[in-house]
Order: structure tokens, then sequence, then C-alpha cells
């Protein structure tokens, strides 16, 4: 989220949690139980036509490519602000899965931010057409602006299988919110199918 209540300080608050979560060993070690690793990119979004993907198409499967993705966020600069367009990020997010490097057995949208959609696409409307198409939409709702966010998230933004909403109370708790998001998609994508019903 680079909407205009994300300030320099928010964006680099969200930016460094990124990072450091890709450090964490707790994240790494998840990651490696995973045959192959996993996928990851990094989109930037506000207003519709304000979407882009800062961190392109990485493979992580080991502690090098982990720390090479968390510098590559570190390295990137805000691309935009604006309104909220999460419904239109998340048609973004999905379209980026046609250029992956190979298929993926499970495709996962995280979407973090601070405030309801209030331009684009409406995010219900985007989540209804994604899992119909098999793909998992999360959410981490940052409560400093909107205090009942993570209830919007969990009415209009994810869905599909495991599905959930974590809650960080400001961004300084960021940080530690997207660890544990991140810990919990990788240990959900390890379950076995008898165990999500």
């Amino acid at each position: 989220d680079v909407s205009e209540s994300v300030s320099s300080e928010r964006y680099l608050l969200q930016h460094e949690g990124i990072a450091r979560a890709f450090e964490a060993p707790l994240l790494l070690d998840a990651i490696a139980t995973m045959p192959g690793g996993i996928e990851a990119l990094v989109l930037e979004w506000s207003d519709p036509d304000k979407i882009a993907i800062t961190v392109g198409w990485t493979r992580i499967a080991n502690r090098p490519a982990a720390a090479a993705f968390a510098g590559s966020v570190r390295r990137t600069q805000r691309t935009s602000n604006g309104l909220t367009a999460i419904g239109s990020a998340m048609l973004a997010a999905a379209a980026a899965f046609d250029h992956l490097p190979e298929p993926a057995g499970h495709r996962v949208i995280d979407v973090s931010g601070d405030g309801m959609a209030n331009f684009g696409v409406p995010p219900v409307t985007a989540r209804d057409d994604l899992v119909s198409k098999g793909i998992t939409i999360n959410g981490l709702a940052i409560l400093s602006e909107e205090p009942w966010l993570d209830e919007y998230y969990r009415s209009n933004v994810i869905g599909g299988p495991s599905a959930f909403v974590l809650v960080a109370k400001d961004y300084d708790s960021f940080a530690d919110a997207i660890l544990r998001k991140l810990v919990q998609e990788v240990a959900s994508l390890q379950m076995p199918a008898e165990a999500k019903r």
C-alpha cells in the first residue's frame, strides 16, 4: 500500500518489515521444508494506474536467495501515492501469475494496507473472480487509520482455501505481523488437503 495515508516513514517500515521477514530463521526454516522453495514478488499500489511490480518473481529456496530478495526489497524506491484501489491491485497481482517461470501448485496473494478501497474495481468483485480461478487472497490489516479494517478485509478482500486476516495495530508492529503472516502461509501450503477442509 503506497496510498496517500502512507507517509515516507510508514513506507520504509513496510519495506523493512518485508525484508526482515525474509531474513528471519522462522520463515527460512519454513521455506526450507517446501520442495523447490517458493516464488515471490512485491507489487506496490495506490490508484488503478499506479500499480507497479518493484521486485519481480524470485525463487527463494535457501538463505542466500532469501537474503538477495531482502536486498532487492530494500533497494526499491517508492513508485507513487494516490487513492486506495485494493481490487485493482488484486487483479494486477493475479495477472503476474501468468509470468511465473513455471506453473505454481498454489497461488497466494498477500494484501496489506491501512484503509478501505475508495477507487477502482471493488475488492469483493476482484476477490470472487480470483477465488473462482483457484487463487487464495490473504490480508494484513494495519489498524492505524481504521480500527475496524480487519473486519472489512474479512468481508471484502480475503478468500480461497485457508484464507485469513492478520492485524498490525500500527506500522511499528508491521514487521512482526508480516513475518507471522508469511510463516502461516508457508505452513498452510504444507498441510494435507484433508486438514484444510
